[in-house]
């Protein structure tokens, strides 16, 4: 099967409502304007019902199929939420909001859903119930994970789910998949290390922090060479770094060092932030100092299932005639926690040969609009047939 023909006939409305989106970008839970169109185009598709506030500003609507004996209900998920960038692109269409960008592409996943249930509201071709659902805040806020606790999973009987992001450098409307861990979980750092500040020309007098902090930031480089089997995945890295003082011949009282930490399983997970504790911790004392760290855990590892990848796959093989394996992902996708709940698969669709996403110059390609609703429209229809 390939691109449905209906797609093709929606395109140009699937492109209009995309880059109204675009011209009007929403950030983290602030997505007011993107929920009331969702559900205002959700009512007019003629959805069995539509429901809002969920996870505060998340959007769900439901399709009932000609038959719903099966008893079957799948979930589709597209995120909503911008990027405090400032764009670059010159597009007619570009952010009409200073500091507020679609640099990841959420309008286009929008826009696709949108078109994916305003084809499954009209033709209902599938024994069974799907449940589209419109997500805030996956930019940092988690709102996947808000979504859950308010009890979307068991609300709506979500007993699969499924979700698609853009990817620049694949071909146009080309597929990719892996089963397994496939994004990274996402955690945090803060580290104060404390000293005796006083004057450079006497560093005896003083107990040096950027010594001790520049020490660290290097031995914390030693997690992933010397402490991880060389077959997993983590990265440390140290991104900020900051003395309580500015002055040429002042050695200060304290720096402050923040960075992130990707890895791939529970086990890395545990092993990275106990690792930086104690190097941190203990690198500190030996030079008369201290250290105190602050951990935060981000987003979990996004584990793709197994069996519902390779149904995942199966269809972007019918949609696109193929469908490759992706590689692991450092990145993060909060995705992750529907995927916790739920039984379900995370795909990527090509954007072609774009800026990267998080990037001023990006934008979503409107080409594969129809690629991307097929994808979802044929993964209801493949698993519910009427």
């Amino acid at each position: 099967m390939p691109v449905k023909n209906r797609f093709a006939e929606l395109h140009d409305d699937i492109t209009a409502w995309r880059r109204d989106i675009h011209a009007n970008p929403e950030i983290l839970y602030e997505t007011h304007r993107t929920s009331a169109l969702v559900a205002d185009k959700l009512k007019s598709f003629g959805c069995d019902e539509v429901v809002t506030g969920i996870g505060r500003t998340g959007v769900v609507g439901v399709i009932n199929g000609k038959a719903t004996g099966s008893g079957k209900v799948i979930g589709l998920r597209a995120d909503m939420d911008a990027l405090p960038i400032l764009e670059a692109t010159g597009a007619p269409y570009a952010s009409k909001t200073d500091g507020a960008m679609h640099a990841c592409g959420h309008d286009g996943h929008t826009a696709m859903l949108l078109g994916a249930a305003q084809y499954l509201a009209e033709t209902r071709n599938f024994d069974g119930t799907v449940v589209v659902i419109f997500q805030p805040a996956e930019e940092g806020g988690a709102g996947a994970r808000e979504m859950c606790e308010d009890g979307l999973m068991k609300r709506f009987g979500i007993q699969e789910v499924y979700g698609m992001h853009n990817w620049p450098g694949r071909p146009v409307g080309s597929f990719a998949i892996r089963p397994g861990a496939f994004f990274a979980a996402t955690d945090q750092f803060d580290i104060e290390v404390t000293g005796k500040g006083g004057h450079a020309a006497k560093p005896h007098e003083t107990v040096d922090p950027t010594v001790m902090a520049a020490h660290l930031v290097t031995i914390m480089q030693t997690i992933a060479s010397r402490n991880a089997d060389p077959v997993d995945q983590v990265v440390v890295s140290v991104t900020s770094f900051q003395t309580s003082s500015n002055a040429f011949n002042v050695i200060p009282q304290s720096v402050h060092l923040k960075g992130t930490v990707r890895t791939m399983s529970t086990q890395m997970r545990d092993l990275a932030e106990a690792r930086i504790r104690a190097i941190c911790e203990q690198g500190a004392a030996g030079f008369g100092g201290q250290a105190t760290v602050t951990y935060h855990r981000g987003y979990p590892v996004m584990v793709n299932h197994e069996d519902q990848t390779g149904f995942a796959a199966e269809v972007a093989t019918r949609v696109a005639g193929a469908c490759d394996e992706a590689p692991l992902v450092m990145g993060g996708e909060d995705f992750a926690f529907m995927l916790e709940e739920c039984p379900g698969a995370y795909i990527l669709v090509g954007n072609g040969d774009t800026a990267m996403v998080h990037n001023p110059d990006y934008d979503f390609n409107d080409d594969a609009i129809p690629a991307g609703c097929s994808w979802w429209a044929e993964v209801v229809e493949a698993r519910m047939p009427a």
